[in-house]
């Protein structure tokens, strides 16, 4: 990811209501959720929420994908995992051992059964 990519990235975070769909999004992992569903969730209008996922998929942090008549959307684990790894790219002076144990217990705590 190049730093074009990753502003872009950013910016599409930079606004609440996104930033609420990204979290949630991650929390429900890879079955994801319904637009409309997303929207409830929110709390927001559905049609405000169409723009919202929109600049989320153009900043390649969700993907969606058709199932009958819904649009399902999900965390895009490429994405977001270029994104994070542009930020720890320089890591402590390009030591990225450093860095370890903060990623292991952010791994554990999130991302454990």
């Amino acid at each position: 990811m190049d730093i074009n990519e990753a502003a872009g990235a950013f910016s599409g975070l930079a606004q609440e209501s996104r930033l609420k769909v990204f979290r949630l999004l991650v929390q429900v992992g890879s079955d994801g959720m319904a637009a409309g569903d997303i929207a409830k969730a929110v709390g927001v209008p559905k049609n405000t929420m169409s723009s919202h996922l929109a600049v989320l998929a153009r900043a390649n942090l969700i993907q969606a994908r058709k199932e009958g008549r819904s649009k399902i959307y999900a965390v895009d684990l490429g994405g977001t995992w270029a994104l994070l790894s542009f930020l720890m790219e320089d890591c402590c002076q390009g030591d990225p051992s450093v860095c370890r144990p903060l990623i292991e217990t952010t791994l554990a705590t999130c991302c454990s059964d």
